[in-house]
């Protein structure tokens, strides 16, 4: 799929969902506030309690760009753990290393940060990881390699060119974007979290499946 036809799907996608999912759609979603499609400007008729849950989780998805098994494997181990359900699925997904060098704005996108990682540019304590779902732990330190610092992408990260393009930088990372680094320094909290989602309806989702 070209550059061109991925902005197209995911403004489509976040149209959709009533959701920005990259800076670009962000600006779509301004100029037009309704669902894509000829019945888009029409108010929408009453969803049923599935058709609500069903959105909710596919923003959930859509949000950390991952595949519907990624999200079952997540959510069952969310189950598991102690604590609320909901709240754990968002805090493992938010500790994505992916999720982290967005967050961080190291990374643009979603799709971006796959890139840089997937390329191998990507080293957590000094190790290089080339796993978008790599999760990191609390105290470790993401950073690029050294000899990538030098490309394109990393240069636009180090001067600051994606901060006022992302969300507010949460409290549980300290970030020194001018040595393109980031540590998480304790696990994430839900209403920390810049994801917009009722995770309750997606824990009721999955419970009804």
């Amino acid at each position: 799929m070209s550059t061109k036809s991925r902005t197209r799907s995911k403004t489509r996608l976040s149209r959709a969902l009533g959701i920005a999912l990259t800076p670009k759609a962000a600006k779509y979603l301004e100029k037009r506030p309704y669902a894509p499609g000829e019945h888009g400007r029409t108010k929408r008729k009453q969803d049923s309690d599935y058709a609500v849950r069903l959105r909710e989780k596919q923003r959930l998805r859509a949000q950390y760009g991952i595949r519907e098994a990624q999200l079952k494997i997540q959510f069952e181990e969310a189950r598991r753990a102690a604590g609320l359900t909901g709240e754990n699925l968002v805090e493992q997904l938010e500790m994505r290393l992916d999720a982290i060098l967005v967050r961080s704005a190291i990374a643009r996108t979603t799709a971006q940060a796959r890139q840089l990682i997937v390329h191998r540019h990507i080293l957590v304590d000094g190790q290089r990881v080339d796993r978008p779902s790599f999760r990191v732990k609390p105290g470790q330190l993401v950073h690029v390699h050294e000899k990538s610092e030098g490309l394109e992408p990393f240069q636009v990260a180090a001067a600051g060119g994606h901060v006022d393009l992302l969300p507010k930088l949460p409290p549980y990372l300290e970030v020194e974007l001018d040595k393109l680094q980031a540590r998480l320094v304790r696990r994430p909290k839900r209403v920390e979290v810049p994801v917009t989602c009722e995770v309750q309806l997606v824990v009721e989702y999955y419970a009804a499946r």
